[in-house]
């Protein structure tokens, strides 16, 4: 969809560009500014009216992933100690307020499920299934009092993923794309890898570039099968396709469009089609190699626990394998920031079928937590002690999240309820402070501890287009009368876990 500026609203044939309104604009002020503008379009600065602004000198940050947990993580029994819980376990539960849960899961106090111990300099508290990430505590910072607006999966995840409960905005890849741009134009600038086993609530709508022009769009990728990227070469059926032929039928689509292209100068939607098609050619030589996780040393794959016969990268993942699936997104993660792609997603939980293997454990949070959170924590460690040693940390930033927490109080003797009160999220490397927590929840774990001041969603995002070197309230799009950004109009950089 075309951007809704200013010069878009004039009526004109078309647009004018920058230079042609100060070439036009004669003497002046718009003639001094020419020379000014000319020497920055040089230096590769140059800007339209739809472009997003210059970045602050010192970004701390080049790069993004974001680990997502669908389905809702339980903060109580994984990150946020709760001494409370252990001390009234199986007693009835009592929140001082009338609680409105999902599915009335109010039953009496449940203990974390896992024991918890200190770790690192810091002492920091974890439960006993995520303690891979024990050794890298001291460069995490853990935010405790995260509030989301909605405790429905659908809205909560979109708010979680896009900065809004309603679908139709773009995802947070898609801004960072947005606003940064490609490191390597044979990759795209935002990858996401859904969980193998299944998608998200809403979707594609989380990764979807919706108004912002289609080349912003997150692109799938699933490491380990035969096709990790969909529809990038030709079908198996189409055995008299060659590289000649499928050279020529590209250049004979690029000379098509740009004849199509030519009477539509100011179609947005045609421009970034065109560049998605020319990025999957040249995403043919590159992508193969940067997910070709082979080649990996074998002290590597030992890191990620992936050092298997050579036989198995080419086998069908089986669910149970949830610790080698998660790893294996991570490596190729790594692979891919390694080459340049700006911000990489990483989705795990998404499985509906009985007994349900996700992060929504209303059933039994011991027999749904226990696989995904060991498969996360050695992933996720994996992944943060190779950015580590490969230099590359410093300006990776890595991300956790999930949609909401879950309720302190017990559903059916063994699971949780949807808590969007009060949830953790963590970070870890570019621009972060190590070794610390930011706010707190109350005794339960069932709201902030100080209700006034919670961290926010957008707060979240805020923080990391800060760390990018972006102002949020001026990374901007005009869409349907309004200037749209990733944070709405809230959201308040966490400034006390910044380095």
């Amino acid at each position: 969809m075309q951007n809704d500026s200013p010069f878009h609203r004039l009526p004109m044939r078309r647009a004018l560009s920058r230079r042609d309104f100060l070439v036009h604009a004669g003497g002046g002020l718009g003639g001094v500014a020419l020379a000014s503008i000319l020497a920055r379009d040089a230096f590769g600065f140059a800007r339209t009216a739809g472009d997003p602004p210059p970045l602050p000198p010192v970004p701390k940050a080049k790069r993004v992933v974001q680990l997502f947990m669908a389905g809702a993580a339980s903060h109580l029994d994984l990150f946020d100690h709760k001494p409370e819980l252990i001390r009234f376990d199986g007693k009835p539960s009592d929140f001082g307020e009338k609680v409105e849960t999902f599915q009335d899961g109010l039953g009496p106090w449940l203990r974390p499920v896992w024991d918890f111990k200190p770790y690192g300099a810091c002492g920091k508290m974890l439960g006993e299934t995520v303690a891979d990430l024990g050794a890298h505590v001291d460069d995490m910072a853990f935010i405790h009092n995260v509030t989301s607006r909605s405790g429905v999966h659908s809205a909560a995840t979109m708010l979680a993923t896009t900065g809004f409960q309603l679908p139709g905005f773009p995802g947070a890849g898609c801004w960072v794309s947005y606003g940064l741009g490609s490191m390597n134009e044979n990759l795209p600038t935002f990858v996401v890898m859904p969980d193998h086993r299944g998608m998200p609530s809403n979707g594609v709508k989380n990764w979807d570039s919706a108004f912002l022009p289609n080349e912003h769009s997150g692109t799938p990728v699933y490491p380990g099968r035969d096709a990790p990227i969909a529809d990038l070469h030709p079908h198996a059926v189409g055995r008299y396709v060659n590289g000649a032929s499928e050279r020529d039928a590209q250049a004979l689509l690029a000379e098509l469009n740009r004849m199509h292209g030519a009477t539509r100068a100011d179609d947005a939607r045609l421009d970034a089609r065109i560049k998605s098609y020319e990025l999957a050619a040249r995403m043919q030589m590159a992508a193969p190699e940067a997910l070709d996780m082979k080649e990996e040393p074998e002290h590597i794959l030992r890191l990620y626990g992936l050092d298997r016969s050579a036989s198995t990268w080419d086998a069908d993942i089986n669910d149970a394998e949830e610790s080698y699936v998660f790893a294996q997104k991570c490596l190729a993660a790594r692979r891919l920031l390694e080459r340049g792609v700006r911000f990489v997603q990483v989705w795990s939980g998404n499985d509906n079928s009985h007994p349900r293997r996700n992060w929504d454990s209303h059933e039994d949070i011991r027999r749904d937590h226990g696989p995904l959170s060991r498969g996360m924590a050695r992933g996720a460690a994996a992944l943060i002690a190779d950015l580590k040693q490969r230099g590359m940390l410093e300006d990776t930033l890595v991300i956790w999240s999930t949609e909401f927490g879950r309720m302190p109080s017990s559903q059916g003797g063994k699971g949780r309820d949807h808590n969007p009160f009060v949830f953790t999220n963590w970070m870890c490397g570019g621009g972060i402070k190590g070794g610390v927590t930011h706010g707190e929840s109350d005794q339960w774990g069932y709201k902030p501890l100080d209700r006034d001041n919670p961290t926010t969603i957008y707060d979240v995002h805020a923080t990391m287009l800060h760390l990018l070197g972006i102002d949020h309230t001026k990374l901007t799009w005009r869409h349907n009368g309004a200037d749209r950004r990733l944070t709405d109009v809230h959201g308040h950089v966490i400034a006390p876990i910044l380095a």
